[in-house]
Order: structure tokens, then sequence, then C-alpha cells
């Protein structure tokens, strides 16, 4: 039996960069800094709730993704129009800005600097 998604591994060229801006434009807490086999560098970053989001590096990994839309993660937020704007300001690539899907809530979806989606998400109260 599944228990549930322990963590989101995200590959990277430069992990080290990748982190940074997931810390520093997005606002995720970064929780723990790591070395595989002495070489390959690894962030942690654990969520109020639910899994945490690991950003790796990974020698055949190379460039920006050309396929964004095949895997996109969701970060669930509080007050999706204060995070939307907080970030909008920190100059992430907007993608999509706020829009409402009936019976689950709003989503806004951004762009990171590898090229990757990812969006906030107000899910309706239940």
């Amino acid at each position: 039996m599944f228990k549930g998604i322990e963590s989101i591994l995200l590959f990277s060229e430069n992990a080290h960069e990748l982190a940074d801006f997931y810390e520093e434009k997005v606002g995720l807490k970064l929780t723990n800094e790591f070395m595989m086999e002495g070489k390959d560098e690894g962030y942690e970053f654990k969520m109020k709730s639910g899994s945490s989001l690991n950003v790796l590096d990974h020698s055949e990994v190379k460039g920006k993704n050309k396929n964004p839309q095949r895997m996109i993660i969701n970060f669930e937020v509080d007050d999706i129009e204060k995070e939307v704007k907080r970030i909008k300001k920190n100059k992430v690539k907007l993608i999509q800005d706020i829009y409402h899907i009936e019976g689950y809530g709003h989503i806004a979806t951004f762009s990171d600097i590898d090229g990757n989606y990812f969006q906030l998400v107000q899910v309706r109260a239940k």
C-alpha cells in the first residue's frame, strides 16, 4: 500500500543556482543542504505539510526544460493574490496569471530559471 509522495526530486545542471531561485525568488524555506557521493549538491525544502522538494545536481541534465508542461509542481498557499504579487515583484516569469477552476480553486503558473513550470494554488475551503 502506498502511503503518499515522500518527496519530489527536481534535477538541474546547476542545483545551487536553482535552489537559490526557489529560496530567494519564490520564498521557499531551505531546510537542508547535502552532498551526494562527494560531488553532487542537493538542497531540501520541507513544506509545512506534505512532501518536500529536493533540488539536485544531475550530470545528464543540460540546459532548459524543453517540455515544462509535462510535470508541474503545485505549491499550496493561503492567499494566492498576495503570493502571486510577491513573486511577480521578484521578476519571476509568469506563464498564466490567476485563474479559477470550478470545484477546485485558484491557480497561477510560473517558470523557474531552468524552464520548469510551478504553480501556486489556493484550493477552495472544504
